[in-house]
């Protein structure tokens, strides 16, 4: 007899209609933390199948690599699963640990953000 699908439930996040899966994946251990990098190809099949088992929201930020996280995000989702994600984002913290949230900087952040991810929309940045 074969299992049943595992269905993840959506919930709306915010007032302005983005719909997330219900569990999301935050991707920080994926390039950085926890221990020693984790092989990219590993990495990348564990977004892929996450995403066709229906977890679609997941989160990054500038510091994770730093930057190799959306490089690695931005490879795992060729091919159309872009559209199946809902993916937020983070900045403020530099590579030189520092905080920043000045205009210039924020600009600067998302729009290499948007660039290492391949994409030219973020559902979530904060």
């Amino acid at each position: 007899m074969a299992a049943a699908p595992v269905v993840v439930p959506r919930m709306k996040l915010g007032s302005q209609g983005l719909e997330v899966s219900a569990q999301g994946l935050g991707c920080m251990g994926m390039s950085a933390a926890y221990g020693e990098r984790k092989p990219e190809q590993d990495m990348i099949a564990l977004l892929r199948h996450a995403v066709a088992a229906g977890v679609t929201f997941l989160d990054t930020s500038d510091i994770y690599g730093p930057h190799t996280n959306k490089l690695l995000l931005g490879k795992a989702l060729q091919g159309g699963a872009m559209e199946k994600v809902q993916l937020a984002t983070k900045f403020g913290i530099t590579p030189a640990r520092e905080v920043r949230g000045d205009p210039a900087y924020v600009r600067a952040a998302c729009d290499g953000s948007l660039a290492r991810l391949g994409i030219d929309c973020i559902d979530l940045y904060y």
